[in-house]
Formats: structure tokens, C-alpha cells, sequence
């Protein structure tokens, strides 16, 4: 591997609705693998700690203000590893006391970064517990000066991803918890990018939930208007890419595949 070579590791997991202890213990094993692939950026899916429809059986009071004493155990872990860890999770604000589907950036050194809180969230249904973020800001996330974040329909239209290149971002992130068929993604991470000029790496989840299906459910890598992979998994897997970081473009097209 290069030094402009990045190994990047796509988290395609299956979390089991509403049980935290199991799908917090998931993550852990699978950041651990993806750490003993040599990847040194790992991402995983949109609300992998509760699965997408958890609220109706165990309810919001369990949500506190991050890092939580979870949060923080992973960030140790990121740091022990050396890595750097996109990590979904549910947060609750300080003052306001609302709730938030958010996306947390943990430096390789511990740190959290930055956070970004999902704006296009669903008002009815399984998303109905969580506030609209506000507002998406872009990161420093080494090697790259800024990094924007995503979750899931935040790719909807391209205004989100349009502000974070106007912020400076050389590439987008994204957690993703998108099933497909009916309104299932049709284009929308392809059009970021064209619209962008900036490249996308989708991690989308796996498994049956309560109401979707997302056991083809893809992550995908797109630039350019066109997807350069897609990626998916019946069950629990990992997927590992190499990322040219001054070409910004695969180093390679083929990719490794860990099941868990």
C-alpha cells in the first residue's frame, strides 16, 4: 500500500432491532477485523447501535448527550487501533433535550472531531423520535482538510452535499440505513457527485428490520455521477476498499469481503 493509499473499511452490518448490547458488541468485533485488515478508516451504518426501528419497543429515555461512557470506549478503542471511525449513533442535546440521528468522526487519536445531525429525517414512523438537524458542516479529518457527512436521505437532493464542497469538504461520507425497492435509492448518490465534483462513500446496513428489508441493501462508492461499486451482503460482512487519496478515485476495483 502507497503512501496516497488509503484502506477503507465499509461496515455492512445487520443490527437487531432494539438490542443495543448485541449491535454495540457487533460493532466492536467488526472495528476490530477491519482494524486487522489494515484498514485505517473505518465506517459503519446509519443507527447501527438500535437498528432502524427500535423506538417502539424500547423507547428514547435511554438517549444521553455524547460521548456517553460507549462513545468514549470507543474513541480509546479508535485511538489504541490507530483508527479513524465514522460511528452512527443516537445523541440527545445538552439544552434542548431533543433528540438527534447523528454521525460522529473520531480522529485516530481519540478525538471526536466533528458530528453531523441527520437534516432529511422522516417526521412520521420509524423516524419520528428524532429532530431535524440544522445544519451539515465540514470536518478535518486527516488526510483530507475537510470531510463532509451524510446520513442516508440527507443525499436526497444535492443542496446538503452542495454546501459542504462550498465549505471546502474533497470528500463525502455517508451512514446509510436505505432499503430498496419502492423508495429505495434511485440516483442520488450518483447525482451528488456529479452535481459536487466531489467523490461519495455510501456505508449502507444489512438484514431484515421490523418494517424494511435490507438484505439488498447496497453500499456504494460513486464519483462523477457513476458508481464505481456496489457492494452487498445477506448477512454481516465488511467490506474493504483501497482509496487513491491524491487521485481521489479506487486504487483498485477490486475489494475485500469479510463476513461476520
Amino acid at each position: 500500500m502507497s503512501a496516497h493509499t488509503l484502506r477503507i473499511a465499509l461496515l455492512h452490518l445487520a443490527p437487531i432491532p432494539g438490542d443495543i448490547t448485541k449491535n454495540r458488541r457487533l460493532v466492536e468485533k467488526a472495528v476490530n477485523a477491519a482494524a486487522r485488515l489494515g484498514a485505517t478508516w473505518i465506517i459503519t451504518p446509519e443507527l447501527i447501535v438500535t437498528g432502524y426501528t427500535f423506538a417502539d419497543s424500547i423507547g428514547t429515555e435511554w438517549i444521553v448527550p455524547q460521548p456517553d461512557p460507549w462513545m468514549t470506549h470507543m474513541s480509546r478503542l479508535a485511538a489504541q487501533l490507530r483508527v479513524t471511525l465514522f460511528l452512527s449513533s443516537p445523541e440527545q442535546d445538552r439544552k434542548s433535550r431533543k433528540f438527534y440521528n447523528s454521525l460522529f468522526a473520531i480522529a485516530a487519536n481519540g478525538a471526536i472531531v466533528g458530528a453531523h445531525r441527520k437534516i432529511n429525517t422522516l417526521r412520521v414512523g420509524s423516524e419520528a423520535w428524532s429532530t431535524p438537524g440544522t445544519q451539515a458542516v465540514a470536518v478535518p479529518v486527516p488526510p483530507f482538510t475537510r470531510v463532509g457527512m451524510l446520513i442516508c436521505a440527507d443525499a436526497y437532493t444535492s443542496e446538503i452535499a452542495r454546501n459542504l464542497q462550498a465549505q471546502g469538504a474533497q470528500l463525502l461520507v455517508s451512514s446509510a440505513a436505505w432499503a430498496p425497492g419502492l423508495h429505495g435509492p434511485n440516483g442520488e448518490w450518483e447525482r451528488c457527485t456529479r452535481d459536487t465534483g466531489l467523490p461519495l462513500l455510501v456505508c449502507n446496513r444489512t438484514g431484515p428490520d421490523k418494517t424494511l428489508d435490507f438484505r439488498q441493501a447496497e453500499s456504494v462508492v460513486a464519483k462523477d455521477g457513476q458508481r464505481l461499486l456496489s457492494l452487498s451482503s445477506a448477512r454481516s460482512a465488511i467490506f474493504v476498499i483501497e482509496w487513491d487519496v491524491k487521485t481521489q478515485t479506487l486504487a483498485k476495483q477490486d475489494y475485500q469481503t469479510v463476513y461476520l
